[in-house]
């Protein structure tokens, strides 16, 4: 295990916190009680967000004159909770002709494509707006627009060289934006968006016209926090403002049914909610609809303002998230097998590809779960430390064609290796897009050795040798004392954490007091350390050999049973 330690310099202020603690803060660039407090009015103007002008003054237009109004969104977390708050913004506005279509992922793939159009087009929609999609989608755009539908694209996504011909185009990323966060999630988009059609029905008097109460757009935050931490982006301090204050009114009680239901249905406190919580808990539950099934599930249930209806719709989603773990689970080990050359290991290995050697791994097996493939990537590159790209058969509709989701690893951008593939060889990848840590593509099935050399050959020139060892940073080691459940709570109390504002974590060698396995695959321990006694749980981790290990750990809070105690949540685990 290579473990780096960040700064170890503390902070100058929060003379009240642990100098652990303040060198936990002024790594991450904290340099004042000031930038701890993550306020509403700290959220960037969208003044200089390019595009939301003519969004605004279309939208509003709709809305005034009773347009009809459909929303386009996308198969994932994020995609839902942005079409779930347009749709009931838009509705608190006052608009009476509002819906959403959002493409099944094994009818129709991604984006805003001709064939998603025309089932828009049978509801005749007069503005169509794209949530969370729509930057690359050309040919859809142009699909609505000649058919006399105003597109308006509100989208994150990394733009192309060529851009939709829309009504509206609205992007942190585009090339002319000087909006000073592009890290938003197309949720924060679309309830940037939003707020800018406010101000312009404000303007024109249109609530007082309707007699409706202007809406305070803080009450849709909820969805925000959801939809921004589901999709990993960066929690720059825009992006953990959103979170923030999303979390803070979920905790005490102000949410949609939806939620509600769906943070009880994965055994989750709303009062103790924290980011983390989001991430492997709410979100995968979301997620699995527009995996296995589809995504209109979840975006009925966060619509749902029957907290009856909405908890039968939430066990729904909870019994999909149950079939997409055992799914992952048999392709997780088919990908190992493959990656470990083990190609006999499972049936259905004769018409199968992958290898571990080099610097990047590309892993295909027949019969694999199109909605799956990326979570499978996320679990080989944790593995084995490399970009990972997994690929499935497309299906019936186009037997040569395979979808594959890319999976990054610190220091490469993905997407940018995939793009220098396409433009190297010309015709070996029909579509693709992303980001830095994500991407997906499609190919023939033909062309996936060619692609494989062709990504390895892109990683090969963007990473060194210290990319690929599997680098823990670490927040440093902890003495014995540290270990306790305030300092847990501390930690807990000053997130949220994610995605470029990293949960603080430490590294120390412990002596293994006990372990066992529990539930499916995970090792629950109980661990020493400068004579301090902590429970300790490792996810899917077989038992370690040997009395004494090393660990890179979170300051965990169990709160299962009738007590709080700590519990180290370890991230790495092996024998010293």
């Amino acid at each position: 295990m290579i473990i780096e330690t960040r700064a170890k310099r503390p902070a100058d202020f929060g003379a009240g916190l642990p100098s652990f603690f303040r060198a936990v803060l002024a790594a991450r660039g904290i340099a004042s009680d000031v930038d701890l407090e993550l306020p509403l009015a700290d959220l960037h103007s969208p003044t200089t967000l390019p595009g939301i002008d003519a969004a605004a003054q279309r939208l509003a237009a709709a809305v005034a004159s009773d347009e009809r109004i459909l929303v386009a969104g996308d198969f994932d977390a994020d995609g839902a909770t942005a079409s779930a708050l347009c749709v009931s913004v838009l509705r608190a506005f006052g608009a009476r002709q509002v819906g959403f279509v959002v493409p099944n992922r094994f009818e129709f793939g991604y984006g805003l494509t001709p064939e998603l159009v025309d089932v828009a087009l049978e509801r005749q929609p007069d503005v169509l707006v794209t949530v969370d999609n729509g930057v690359t989608s050309f040919d859809g755009v142009a699909r609505a627009q000649s058919a006399g539908v105003d597109v308006i694209v509100t989208d994150h996504h990394l733009p192309g060289e060529e851009l939709p011909r829309a009504c509206a185009l609205v992007n942190p990323n585009l090339p002319d934006s000087a909006f000073p966060s592009p890290h938003l999630a197309g949720v924060g988009v679309a309830y940037y968006v939003m707020g800018a059609v406010r101000a312009v029905l404000r303007t024109a008097g249109h609530f007082e016209k309707r007699a409706v109460a202007e809406p305070k757009l803080a009450d849709w935050l909820d969805l925000v926090a959801v939809g921004t931490v589901a999709d990993v982006v960066p929690l720059d301090r825009n992006n953990r403002i959103l979170v923030y204050q999303g979390l803070r009114r979920m905790r005490s009680g102000r949410t949609r049914p939806g939620i509600r239901a769906l943070v009880e249905s994965s055994g989750r406190a709303l009062s103790r909610l924290a980011a983390g919580d989001i991430g492997f808990a709410i979100g995968p539950r979301l997620n699995a609809a527009g995996r296995l099934d589809d995504m209109a599930l979840g975006i009925h249930c966060l619509l749902e303002e029957d907290a009856a209806a909405a908890r039968k719709q939430a066990s729904v989603l909870e019994q999909l998230n149950a079939a997409r773990r055992h799914i992952e689970q048999d392709m997780n080990d088919d990908a190992v097998a493959l990656i470990e050359g083990d190609r006999g290991a499972r049936p259905g290995a004769e018409d199968a590809e992958g290898g571990g050697d080099g610097v990047a791994l590309c892993v295909y097996q027949a019969g694999w779960h199109q909605g799956v493939v990326g979570t499978v990537a996320g679990r080989m590159r944790e593995r084995f430390h490399k970009p990972v790209v997994a690929f499935a058969d497309a299906g019936d509709a186009a037997p040569d064609e395979l979808k594959g989701s890319a999976r990054s690893i610190p220091g490469l951008h993905i997407r940018d290796a995939i793009a220098d593939c396409a433009a190297r060889d010309p015709g070996l990848i029909d579509k693709f897009g992303g980001h830095a840590m994500a991407a997906g593509l499609s190919l023939r099935r033909r062309h996936l050795p060619r692609f494989r050399r062709a990504f390895a050959d892109a990683v090969a020139r963007r990473v060194s040798s210290r990319h690929l060892a599997g680098v823990a940073v670490t927040d440093g080691e902890l003495p014995g004392a540290e270990l306790t459940l305030a300092n847990a709570h501390l930690v807990k109390d000053h997130g949220p954490w994610g995605q470029g504002f990293e949960e603080p974590s430490f590294h120390g060698e412990f002596d293994v007091v006990a372990q066992r396995v529990v539930g499916e695959r995970h090792l629950k321990l109980v661990l020493r350390h400068d004579g301090r006694v902590a429970d300790a749980i490792a996810f899917n981790q077989e038992p370690v050999a040997g009395k004494r290990v090393c660990a890179v750990y979170r300051l965990g809070v169990n709160d299962y049973g009738d007590a709080e105690t700590l519990q180290l949540e370890i991230d790495r685990l092996e024998a010293c």
